[in-house]
């Protein structure tokens, strides 16, 4: 993963090197962040002063090396930089601002989609692979969290995450809007739900790290707080056990997107589409030409 989204960033490529020039530079509306940029591969090296000792792929795998052992607030130009054994000023001449560095971070950590579903295949079980995929990811690096989201997607790794789920949505016959407004929407319940799972995870671990403890001191307090008179449903709930029952820890994650694909089909039905729509768009298109013949 580290090696895909960081060697994206080189800028070394000879295809790369004339728009490295013209991106800042532009006045039409179409420059590019210097983040953007490194991400695409569109950045020269520095063609003046000593040889280069170090380059885009070292610096962000030591930001994120830095991230995943000690968390975003720990990275730093400086920080990286000492990993590295260089001078703070020398990053700059690869990564502009930490803005910057923390895009590219982004990139390397969340990496490629999945590969895209096999041709056929169900809208509902190839958006749920998208959205299992992407919340793997985010766990797993949970201080991507921490990034402020700065725009849309414009760096390799996340318009082919992007390209992926509205490829997964194309056989619900849905238009390209309403497909876009779905991908939003997941992106949301994803990044959300991935957000509560880890901050309740830090939440156990720094009171003592045993969840079933966690869980009993929650329920005292709570029993202790809620008035029946006043809160009948919160006490009910309390009485029933529900709270210190196993349950599968995913479970929340499947309700809620599950009930976001019921939406789906119900935005399908309120959109009219039939059977024939839901059918890849090559295979519509097709039997659209037939139908036009036969008349």
């Amino acid at each position: 993963m580290t090696g895909d989204g960081a060697g994206a960033g080189t800028g070394t490529g000879r295809d790369g090197a004339g728009a490295g020039r013209d991106g800042a530079g532009r006045g039409d509306g179409t420059a590019l962040p210097a983040s953007v940029e490194a991400a695409w591969g569109l950045r020269e090296r520095p063609s003046k002063g000593p040889k280069p000792g170090i380059g885009v792929d070292r610096i962000v795998s030591a930001a994120v090396d830095v991230a995943a052992a000690e968390g975003l607030g720990a990275v730093s130009m400086g920080r990286v930089a000492k990993e590295l054994g260089v001078s703070t000023m020398s990053l700059y001449r690869y990564v502009a601002a930490k803005s910057d560095l923390y895009l590219l971070m982004q990139e390397v950590a969340v990496g490629p989609p999945p590969p895209p579903p096999p041709p056929g295949a169900e809208w509902r079980g190839a958006i749920t692979a998208w959205a299992v995929a992407q919340r793997e990811r985010l766990r797993g690096n949970p201080w991507v969290l921490q990034i402020p989201i700065s725009g849309p997607p414009a760096t390799p790794h996340s318009v082919a995450w992007w390209e992926r789920g509205l490829v997964a949505l194309e056989s619900t016959g849905l238009d390209d809007g309403d497909r876009l407004s779905v991908i939003m929407l997941i992106n949301g319940f994803v990044r959300h739900e991935a957000m509560v799972a880890v901050d309740l995870g830090l939440a156990v671990a720094n009171s003592g790290g045993d969840p079933e403890a966690f869980m009993r001191r929650y329920v005292a307090t709570l029993e202790r707080l809620a008035d029946p008179e006043r809160h009948p449903s919160v006490t009910r709930l309390l009485r029933s056990g529900m709270f210190l029952e196993d349950d599968d820890p995913d479970y929340d994650f499947k309700f809620g997107l599950g009930r976001i694909l019921d939406g789906v089909e119900e935005l399908m039905r309120q959109r009219g589409v039939t059977a024939a729509d839901q059918r890849p768009k090559g295979e519509r298109e097709q039997g659209e030409r037939e139908k036009e013949g036969r008349a």
